[in-house]
């Protein structure tokens, strides 16, 4: 199936015209014509069966033939991952993350990030590929980075279950041992260099849990997704 995304369409939407970088890849690269069907989500939890009306590279018209909606995950998994020093692998991340199954994702800026600026944008692409890949009606959203400290003084829902995973040799319990199907869920993952004890001591005074992924030292990115699947395959029931 030729998935594309249009945040736009609604279940009113009767037409819509693509712009020119994606009409381009329509018509140009993919080679489709008038009569031509494919399928559209608004990242929104629906899909949508079109036709192209006008196969024009500068502005694909087509028209909207009927919605369907997928099921939403029966969890939501928020992760607050400090980005990578190499860009690349934090992409990879959100790549990732977007196939298995996320629902919000916050750059956080920790005491020791060697990395102070992300390329939100074209993060915002590459989870839009990803939803596309994978055949998901639902865009994961991504949020503006924040520093650590900000980040703690939203966190106030009591009912998500909150962790925070790190390398500290303290008391900690294993993620797995501590979640349960069909929650709202945020878990924080450290830098390179791990969250500072001052970090780690915030989080607890606003009730995280200290979590281990395991009793391999993870890099940041993997941890992020052992932490992510871990959620995903606790729902699988």
């Amino acid at each position: 199936m030729q998935l594309f995304y249009n945040f736009s369409i609604s279940q009113t939407t009767k037409e819509v015209t693509f712009d020119k970088e994606e009409s381009r890849h329509i018509v140009k690269v993919l080679r489709m014509k008038e009569g031509d069907h494919f399928q559209i989500t608004n990242g929104k939890g629906s899909f949508f069966e079109a036709e192209i009306t006008s196969a024009n590279p500068k502005g694909c018209l087509v028209k909207i033939l009927s919605e369907k909606t997928q099921k939403p995950l029966p969890y939501q998994l928020h992760l607050a991952v400090a980005p990578t020093k190499l860009n690349d692998r934090f992409e990879w991340f959100l790549e990732k993350a977007t196939e298995i199954g996320i629902s919000e994702i916050t750059p956080l800026f920790c005491d020791h990030s060697e990395r102070k600026t992300i390329k939100h944008e074209r993060y915002e692409k590459i989870i839009q590929s990803a939803m596309k890949q994978s055949l998901k009606a639902y865009l994961p959203v991504l949020n503006q980075a924040v520093s650590f400290k900000d980040f703690l003084e939203i966190q106030s829902d009591l009912e998500t279950l909150k962790f925070i995973a790190h390398c500290e040799e303290t008391e900690k319990k294993s993620l797995k041992s501590q979640l349960a199907p069909y929650k709202k869920i945020l878990i924080l993952i450290g830098p390179e260099g791990d969250f500072s004890s001052e970090e780690i001591n915030l989080a607890l005074k606003e009730g995280f849990l200290p979590v281990s992924l395991g009793e391999s030292r993870l890099r940041t990115e993997t941890a992020a997704i052992v932490a992510c699947h871990s959620v995903a395959f606790m729902n699988e029931l």
